[in-house]
């Protein structure tokens, strides 16, 4: 049985995404942290890891590029996860009793409507589902906290409203690592990270490389390299395997225009997004 990490408590959307991504039975390894993700696969502590990369609402994880530049993992596969967000609290509490609101940073910001709306204090903890369990255990009835139906459901708590986010088309995505990448399919995507120098046209024509070969780009992202000041990694996906030769002939044309490039993986493509409530 795969034993697969992810970050959070049982009830987390990565967990959800888990189960969504592996169709036959796995072992689980909730963490703490990202990057306790990334060292348990890395160590040979779990088979994968599945962490969050982006938000259709919120944007890039930032932590989890992050975590590429210093790690050696690949990234196997992706999966996008449709989020539906529910207030949850302790069983008898009402709507009106409640005052504060807590989450992960990420899940608070996709609800910031309704939480502004209703003049709740949002506080953020490391965790959606971990939130709940905190409630929970404290048993706060000024409380409330922003996690998945699954997560109600583990800890006994009961759901005040259902769909609380700012946009119904809520999704993330998320990566699938491992110590290798994926072999050729059909239909594939391919993860790189990249530094230019300082030149004008750099980025122009290392882009090109991709345009010379029609191969279509579906993300591009700067963040950045915490050396110097005002200086950019480019993280890049684009269409195909990095196998493929005219893959291969334009990571070889960008190795040359790059001061630094990192593929970080090749893997199927995620189908069309999957339900998490």
């Amino acid at each position: 049985m795969l034993k697969v990490a992810f970050q959070g408590e049982m009830g987390a959307y990565s967990e959800e995404a888990v189960y969504t991504y592996f169709t036959s039975p796995v072992e689980l390894m909730p963490c703490k942290t990202l990057n306790e993700v990334f060292n348990s696969v890395e160590e040979g502590e779990a088979d994968h890891g599945v962490v969050p990369i982006e938000n259709s609402l919120e944007g890039s994880v930032n932590q989890t590029y992050d975590l590429f530049l210093n790690s050696n993992l690949m990234v196997c596969g992706e999966l996008n996860l449709r989020i539906v967000h529910c207030l949850i609290a302790l069983p008898g509490v009402k709507l009106s009793d409640i005052e504060i609101v807590y989450s992960h940073p990420q899940a608070l910001a996709q609800c910031r409507r309704f939480l502004e709306s209703s003049h709740f204090e949002a506080v953020s903890t490391y965790d959606t589902a971990g939130s709940v369990k905190m409630l929970s255990n404290r048993k706060l009835t000024n409380s409330a906290a922003i996690a998945s139906a699954r997560a109600a459901k583990i800890y006994g708590m009961k759901i005040l409203k259902s769909g609380i986010e700012d946009n119904p088309s809520n999704y993330t995505r998320f990566f699938v690592l491992s110590r290798s990448d994926a072999a050729p399919s059909s239909s594939d995507k391919t993860s790189i990270v990249f530094a230019l120098k300082h030149v004008p046209g750099s980025l122009y024509k290392a882009l090109g490389e991709f345009a010379l070969r029609d191969i279509n780009l579906t993300k591009i992202e700067s963040r950045p390299t915490r050396q110097r000041p005002w200086e950019y990694n480019f993280y890049l996906d684009f269409e195909g395997h990095r196998k493929d030769r005219r893959c291969e002939e334009a990571l070889e044309g960008l190795k040359k225009k790059a001061s630094f490039l990192k593929v970080l993986g090749s893997y199927p493509k995620a189908k069309n997004g999957n339900y998490a409530s």
